[in-house]
């Protein structure tokens, strides 16, 4: 990815890197994913609890109701900035003990870059966005949705609105499963990004109550994967829009996303972990289905195209 000296560098991060591995739990209600799998169908409760979070989103429940799908609000596309210079940082949580390695620049470059394009695209749809904050620590930390540790790998936390990453989690991505490359590191922030948008459109909040209303452990996992796989597509977006205004990606950036997507996959990692591949445990979706989504949004720029919930064929 093209990035240099004068690239705007996010405000929103909070450095934790070196204070230990002991955290402090604080509260539930975290994003916790259980367990287990399966496709089964919506059932009247799930219907239920998304309609309302239809209402949130402002779309017609009917709509879902007579089979027109939950509609992902459209957000047009932000104009090519045709040379102009970034946009300011808004003011935040500045990073603390931020220090100058290349890597700790790099996320809050790619950081600030999402900053940037979802901001300007919730605008174009009448919308506030709301930055989230980015969290590195080394081991373990406390976060509002209860203790973090480097094993979870990077995740977000709807409770505080900040997404957590141990930086070495990229060496294991490059280890462990093959992938590599700078444009691979950046996809899984704007997957986790992609999780913070879903939580300012009301999405999660109305997966998560359709969660805790189902009838089983495989109908919750159901929807999760639905859940991961838009934020996908959302990070897909991003780097569309992101190419778009500032033109980021060098040869092989795309492959190295393409091929982190498939790296995560619960196939892919089931086989390296365990040798063996229990489908009906898939909490994230297989390597393909990884791959399909975060290609969708990609090639379309377009957040409407991302609607994983009632898309028949995953």
């Amino acid at each position: 990815m093209r990035y240099g000296a004068t690239d705007r560098e996010s405000d929103y991060v909070e450095d934790r890197r070196g204070r230990g591995g002991t955290f402090f739990p604080r509260g539930g209600g975290g994003t916790v994913i259980p367990i287990g799998g399966g496709g089964r169908g919506l059932g009247l409760g799930w219907i239920l609890l998304i309609g309302i979070g239809c209402l949130l989103l402002g779309i017609n429940p009917l709509a879902l109701l007579t089979g027109g799908g939950l509609q992902v609000p459209d957000m047009p596309r932000p104009a090519p900035r045709s040379g102009a210079p970034d946009l300011p940082g808004l003011p935040g949580q500045p990073g603390v003990g931020q220090s100058g390695d290349e890597m700790g620049k790099f996320v809050r470059r790619v950081l600030a870059d999402n900053e940037d394009v979802w901001g300007r695209v919730f605008k174009a749809a009448g919308k506030q966005y709301q930055n989230p904050t980015l969290v590195l620590f080394s081991g373990a930390t406390h976060t509002a949705c209860g203790p973090g540790q480097s094993a979870m790998g990077p995740f977000y936390c709807p409770l505080d609105q900040k997404i957590y990453v141990d930086l070495s989690f990229y060496d294991t991505m490059k280890r462990r499963f093959g992938a590599s490359g700078d444009f691979a590191q950046a996809y899984v922030i704007a997957h986790e990004i992609g999780h913070h948008v879903q939580n300012q459109l009301g999405i999660a909040e109305a997966v998560q109550q359709a969660k805790m209303r189902a009838g089983s452990e495989a109908q919750a996992n159901a929807l999760q994967v639905r859940m991961e796989l838009q934020a996908d597509c959302f990070a897909g977006v991003w780097a569309s829009l992101n190419e778009q205004v500032k033109s980021r990606l060098e040869p092989g950036d795309i492959e190295d996303g393409l091929n982190a997507a498939a790296a995560i996959g619960d196939d892919m990692i089931q086989r390296k972990t365990q040798g063996y591949v229990v489908p009906d445990a898939f909490t994230h979706g297989s390597s393909a289905q990884r791959v399909k989504w975060f290609r969708r949004g990609l090639e379309s720029g377009q957040v409407r195209t991302c609607d994983t919930f009632t898309s028949p064929d995953l």
